[in-house]
């Protein structure tokens, strides 16, 4: 938040995108359960590659085949790397099942963490992210995802950088990033 306590407009923006996010992962949680928590990290890394390297896919291509847009794909990788942040914080623990309430505080504890992160972020880099091309965080978020794949086959193991769960925060952020400039080049091109 800035001086005056009130949410900066990219913390509005981030919350309306997660607010949509979290609505269908509630969704899906009603229809599925919690059938993901078989799933180990690089399986939830492989699930975050399929969604980006669609998007990277009809982003060069120009076209598409398949009717579901990029804008699904950016739900799907955020809503994969919260799930893969709980999984993380759950990694000793073999239950399988969690209450409503129960997957409503994990999934809001990792979403204010990673929004924690974003504000530092921003702080510094000056919200840089609001000029950058959508094309440009596409390639962002697979270039973290081959991280995290390298630190997954070095089992967690790293020297200097950052374990899998900033790369994971850092996909989420760059894919809300995502859904706000999309949405307002759609406000722009509805404004011509």
């Amino acid at each position: 938040m800035n001086r005056d306590n009130a949410p900066s407009q990219t913390e509005i923006e981030y919350r309306q995108v997660i607010s949509h996010c979290k609505a269908l992962f509630d969704k899906k949680n009603k229809d599925y359960g919690t059938s993901w928590r078989i799933l180990r990290l690089p399986s939830l890394t492989d699930q975050i590659f399929i969604k980006a390297q669609r998007i990277r896919s009809i982003q060069e291509k120009g076209e598409q085949k398949i009717q579901d847009g990029i804008e699904g794909e950016f739900i799907g990788i955020i809503n994969y790397c919260i799930i893969a942040l709980i999984q993380k914080s759950l990694e000793n623990s073999e239950q399988m099942e969690f209450s409503a309430d129960e997957l409503s505080r994990f999934y809001d504890y990792q979403v204010e963490t990673t929004l924690e992160l974003l504000r530092n972020k921003n702080h510094d880099y000056g919200e840089a992210w609001r000029d950058m091309r959508v094309s440009s965080m596409t390639d962002l978020i697979l270039m973290k995802i081959f991280r995290t794949k390298q630190i997954e086959n070095n089992l967690g193991v790293t020297l200097v950088s950052e374990g899998v769960e900033a790369n994971y925060q850092d996909m989420l952020n760059y894919a809300v990033f995502c859904l706000i400039k999309i949405k307002e080049e759609q406000m722009q091109i509805q404004q011509q």
